[in-house]
């Protein structure tokens, strides 16, 4: 069993480095420190923040730096006896204090140096993946967190779908994607218009701003 600071040492900061991240080019921080916003009213009615307590302070095990200097995503990480999962909630504290101090939401990795959860809070919950992402994957999510519309606002391109159940399958996935899912299958027989239904709907996500880049695999040649 290895203690949170030998699985950072040993295992994490070389991950991250393979991605890119250091403190040697500036776009990392370790044990970032940050105090928590404790609001208070003056008799007055001015608020006002204490920032001299001493249970305000906090600190997250890592930070990822833009070229500016500011916070991108978090990293928290968790001894390998334990699961990373089990960092989410002070992650998510970290994210808040992060938000109330720079007004972005930070992205949350977890870590216990053989598993990486990565987390984007605002819309899906943590997932697996097998590294930390680099610089450009986090600036491409983020452009797409602010520029994606809300997927209420698309219909279904009637050039590409019409019939009324390849549409009700289109809005089951949008309902899903809103209740914050990220895996669908669809189960329609020959002929009903499974390519036409999927067509339709990268076409929806595409114009909603949600999507960049799809990988689409047929069965088929003739697809």
């Amino acid at each position: 069993m290895s203690s949170e600071e030998e699985i950072r040492r040993n295992s994490i900061d070389q991950q991250l480095a393979d991605a890119g991240w250091s403190q040697e080019k500036g776009n990392l921080r370790t044990e970032f420190f940050m105090r928590k916003k404790s609001t208070h009213v003056h008799e007055s009615g001015e608020e006002y923040s204490n920032r001299s307590s001493e249970d305000q302070r906090r600190f997250a095990d890592y930070v990822l730096l833009d070229e500016h200097g500011n916070p991108l995503a978090i990293v928290e990480a968790k001894r390998d006896s334990r699961s990373p999962l089990e960092g989410m909630e002070q992650a998510a504290e970290y994210a808040e204090s992060i938000y109330e101090q720079t007004g972005k939401r930070p992205y949350i990795f977890l870590s216990n140096g053989d598993e990486i959860y990565f987390w984007e809070k605002d819309r899906y919950p943590p997932r697996k993946v097998s590294g930390f992402y680099t610089t450009q994957d986090l600036r491409d999510l983020e452009q797409l967190r602010l520029y994606s519309q809300p997927l209420h606002l698309f219909k279904p391109e009637a050039s590409i779908v019409e019939r009324a159940y390849q549409e009700r399958a289109i809005q089951t996935i949008i309902d899903g994607i809103k209740q914050k899912k990220r895996k669908f299958l669809l189960v329609m027989a020959t002929g009903t218009g499974k390519t036409r239904t999927v067509i339709a709907l990268i076409d929806l996500l595409f114009r909603a701003g949600w999507i960049r880049r799809v990988l689409f695999l047929a069965d088929r040649r003739e697809l």
